[in-house]
């Protein structure tokens, strides 16, 4: 597959920690599917450059740390599907756990990694719109590709 669209696409939540920073290890977990998704967001690896300015010379660059980004998803707030309870509980500002993240493409290709939640705020617009959320999903480890199923 070249290229698609976003529909069908999932995100699902995992109360558990894999046994190793495998494939294997975050498939073997069970996973909550977040339901009422409208956008789940970009994310990935990016590397800081550090540079250096010598006297003599043109500006050198190396890499310094990677942050493995953040997610963002945006959903309608549902008070009764299961994958947003669980979002929420790892949301509340004593919960220091990290959960288990799965993100599924419509081909079936899988993303996984682990991530912190630093928030649930929740958006109360207009009359004619829809009460809204967008968590706020800090990527720790980095993010593990499953291809599609051949």
């Amino acid at each position: 597959m070249s290229s698609t669209t976003a529909a069908g696409s999932k995100l699902a939540i995992s109360a558990g920690t894999p046994a190793a920073q495998t494939t294997a290890a975050f498939k073997a977990l069970t996973y909550t599917t977040v339901g009422g998704i409208e956008t789940i967001g970009g994310f990935g690896a990016a590397t800081e450059v550090v540079t250096f300015t010598p006297l003599d010379g043109p500006v050198e660059k190396y890499k310094g740390p990677t942050n493995y980004g953040q997610l963002s998803p945006t959903m309608k707030v549902d008070d009764a599907d299961a994958g947003q309870a669980l979002i929420q509980t790892f949301s509340a500002p004593k919960n220091t756990d990290q959960c288990a993240v799965r993100v599924t493409k419509p081909d079936g290709s899988l993303r996984f990694f682990q991530a912190r939640v630093f928030g649930f705020p929740e958006t109360i617009g207009a009359a004619n719109s829809i009460i809204t959320a967008a968590p706020a999903i800090e990527i720790n480890t980095e993010v593990f590709k499953e291809p599609a199923p051949a």
